[in-house]
């Protein structure tokens, strides 16, 4: 089960956040407190979570302890577009997408797709056991989507 963490500020307004370590807002802890109704009396036989904050207080806030905290799972390191949005970016460079271009100064498609193919890894053998809840961020969690369906790193903007 793919969960993205709730609300910050700088979800709100759009900006991308990778390595900036923010808080939920408070319409974050109400989405993280809704997705304990959405998981109650489901057994999970791992719970991965990035270290971030904002995902770490969304698996408590929903009710659940993470069997382990992973890097692999951070959200895609945007490099110098840390902090701005998309929107502005496409004012210099109208024709970039995360999922092609990468982030200059950050990560591009294959090296997070790398990151995540090892949390694939690791977690694989235990999906024999039941299921697994990822709790990370909107772009990391596409590209395990992408990653468990075969997709390269890209095919999360699909």
């Amino acid at each position: 089960m793919l969960m993205r963490h709730g609300e910050t500020e700088w979800s709100a307004t759009r900006r991308h956040t990778s390595y900036t370590d923010l808080d939920l807002l408070d319409a974050g802890v109400e989405q993280a407190k809704a997705l304990a109704t959405a998981v109650a009396g489901h057994a999970f036989v791992a719970v991965i979570s990035s270290p971030r904050r904002r995902a770490l207080r969304t698996a408590e806030l929903a009710g659940l302890t993470p069997t382990e905290v992973t890097e692999d799972l951070a959200e895609w390191n945007y490099g110098e577009y840390e902090g701005v949005t998309t929107a502005d970016i496409h004012r210099h460079s109208p024709q970039w997408s995360l999922w092609t271009d990468g982030a200059p100064g950050g990560e591009m498609p294959d090296e997070i797709g790398r990151r995540v193919d090892a949390v694939l890894e690791r977690v694989a053998p235990l999906l024999d056991g039941g299921d697994v809840a990822f709790i990370a961020h909107g772009h990391s969690l596409r590209v395990v989507g992408a990653r468990w369906v075969g997709l390269p790193a890209a095919g999360g903007g699909l």
